[in-house]
């Protein structure tokens, strides 16, 4: 767990402490439902329960604070990808890929959609720092994907005629593409049938 930080309690006049694991948590779910731009410092502040001064002195500035609630949701919704990037046999990585969007963006206890994408959809040219990590972690994503791909290709596992860098785009807009669907909606069921139908082709390229 990571260090409590000091809040002073202008009140008592006395400090009192907030666990920054704990306030990233709540922070994430409030990004993860309204966007960046959608999320104020106001709405951040009342649901961390600190205050403007306390948010700016652990964190240094939304921008950074945003950073840190991806690094956070990425180190666990992001958890199928690199069980893909583990996974011995190609056809498990790819299924893993399409299935876990759907575990992820069908479980009703999370926000639809997905944090990255809707932290994306509603970045203005203003916010030129979080919408490069943004686009960075995407392609970082892609080339994560691509990375396992060519290693299949390598051990022979994927034809030598297939195009990785292709087929990464392609998978990775579908992982996106499903995120997008969640956030106008989608069921679970609705979202294991894109899944099983990118399958049943992935078949057919292999």
């Amino acid at each position: 767990m990571e260090t409590l930080s000091r809040e002073v309690d202008m009140g008592a006049g006395r400090p009192r402490e907030f666990d920054i694991d704990q306030a990233l948590d709540r922070a994430v779910l409030l990004f993860w439902r309204h966007g960046y731009e959608g999320t104020s410092i106001a709405d951040l502040t009342d649901a961390l329960g600190i205050t403007r001064a306390s948010l700016y002195a652990a964190f240094g500035s939304k921008e950074v604070l945003f950073q840190r609630v991806m690094d956070r949701y990425e180190s666990r919704a992001g958890a199928y990808r690199r069980a893909a990037q583990q996974a011995t046999a190609l056809e498990d990585a790819i299924r893993l890929l399409m299935t876990g969007p759907v575990e992820l963006h069908g479980d009703k206890r999370n926000p639809q959609g997905c944090l990255g994408v809707q932290g994306a959809l509603s970045v203005s040219a203003s916010s030129q720092v979080v919408r490069g990590d943004l686009a960075t972690r995407r392609r970082r994503g892609e080339l994560g994907i691509l990375d396992r791909l060519r290693r299949a290709q390598d051990e022979g596992e994927l034809q030598a005629s297939a195009q990785p860098g292709d087929l990464a785009r392609y998978l990775s807009a579908l992982i996106y593409g499903m995120a997008v669907l969640s956030a106008d909606g989608a069921s679970k069921k609705e979202l294991a049938a894109v899944a099983d139908i990118a399958l049943r082709g992935w078949s057919k390229i292999q």
